[in-house]
């Protein structure tokens, strides 16, 4: 296997529905090292941009829904992607944001991304000691997820 065919993930941050990082982790090198300040700057200018691109969303063809019937919610940025990595946004329903960077070759980067979510509800929500919106410091979170993400 070529090294540009290398499937990995790279890193995965969590942001609250405030724009605030919650959560960041490394699993793989491969990406340019950040400090912690660039990555606040990072989740910061990432929230804002993901609210704008909710708003600028184009009108939908169809009519309003019925009464009683729930409208489609409008998601904003969910991917980017360059020649070096993809950056997956998942979106909980209460505004957190999972940014999740991988090789461009890495298959179902949805998929991966809301099992993140899922483990995060697992270790995290479920954790009576866990403040919401407050950073994340959860040791079973950790090794959840890196047994789940890192590759042998």
């Amino acid at each position: 296997m070529q090294g540009s065919d290398v499937k990995v993930v790279f890193a995965l941050l969590i942001i609250n529905k405030a724009g605030g990082l919650i959560y960041n982790r490394t699993f793989a090198p491969g990406l340019q090292k950040l400090d912690s300040n660039d990555y606040l700057i990072l989740a910061g200018t990432f929230h804002g941009i993901h609210a704008i691109s909710r708003s600028i969303n184009p009108a939908p063809a169809s009519p309003p829904p019925l009464p009683g019937h729930r409208k489609t919610p409008t998601t904003g940025i969910e991917s980017v992607e360059s020649s070096h990595f993809r950056m997956t946004c998942f979106q909980t329903s209460t505004g957190v944001k999972f940014l999740l960077f991988t090789s461009p070759e890495q298959p179902n980067t949805d998929t991966v991304v809301r099992r993140c979510y899922e483990i995060y509800g697992d270790y995290v929500i479920k954790n009576p000691f866990y403040s919401m919106e407050m950073p994340i410091r959860v040791e079973k979170f950790d090794r959840a997820l890196g047994g789940y993400l890192v590759r042998p």
